[in-house]
């Protein structure tokens, strides 16, 4: 995937700001805001010897100044900020101090039910934002989605339903349970869903069409897709959205 270019924009209203007093007694201080991410990449644990991401289907980042994932021994999908430092271990592509990195929601895709019983995965209206996270690699469907957010704090489920068309296995379908949440604001979430239930494309670059219902009907968009490879991004826009610690 390709990395993200710096653009001015709202900052990230999930992350923290940090405030450091002035030199005097005064109430006065300064804000320091983080900086927009540069890539979205799979946060990838090594057993026993820390982590590194993947950036794309050929590029790997080691990061030089975090003993540790911060998510254990999870494979994630996550947002990062970094710079390449020297020398570059043996290992992997780039060596990188990271300035931070903050995970996005990352789920198995669901095979679609025999019993064809999928109320609980409700029937609630999005619209896929145009992104550069939106975008088929490594293994996993990453996307930006807009929906209505009521002041109540209830969490929406989201899922990506395979196996909905017995005629192409690659068409999958967004599913969204918003839980009576219906009214509200308009806001933005990431999720990332884990396409390993799928056929593997035998490294051939095939036709994911994702289907969901938008606030102005059925809807449907298409990715190119190959097992495990970076297929490339769309439009940019900046920071991570408000409301992706309100989904499950």
């Amino acid at each position: 995937m390709k990395t993200m270019k710096l653009f001015a924009g709202v900052v990230l209203a999930i992350a923290s700001v940090f405030a450091i007093s002035s030199c005097d007694d005064s109430d006065d201080f300064v804000w320091y805001y983080p900086p927009t991410p540069d890539a979205v990449v799979t946060v990838k644990p090594i057993e026993g010897a820390g982590f590194y991401m993947q950036l794309d289907d050929s590029t790997t980042l080691y990061p030089v100044n975090m003993a540790s994932s911060p998510y254990g021994d999870k494979e994630v999908r996550a947002l990062v900020c970094y710079r390449e430092v020297r020398p570059t271990n043996d290992y992997y592509t780039k060596s990188v101090e990271v300035s931070w990195i903050d995970s996005i929601l990352t789920k198995d895709a669901v095979p679609y039910p025999a019993d064809g019983d999928v109320e609980k995965y409700g029937d609630d209206a999005i619209e896929i934002v145009k992104d550069w996270v939106n975008i088929a690699e490594d293994g996993y469907l990453t996307l930006r989605f807009r929906t209505l957010w009521g002041d109540n704090g209830v969490a929406h489920y989201v899922n990506l339903l395979t196996g909905v068309n017995p005629d192409d296995p690659y068409e999958v379908e967004f599913k969204h349970n918003a839980f009576g949440d219906v009214n509200g604001i308009a806001g933005d979430a990431l999720v990332a869903f884990r396409l390993s239930n799928l056929p593997d494309t035998d490294g051939k670059t095939v036709k994911l069409t994702l289907k969901y219902k938008s606030f102005s009907g059925e809807k449907s968009i298409q990715f190119d897709y190959c097992t495990k490879k970076s297929t490339g991004t769309t439009a940019i826009t900046d920071g991570k959205p408000a409301y992706s610690s309100q989904i499950k």
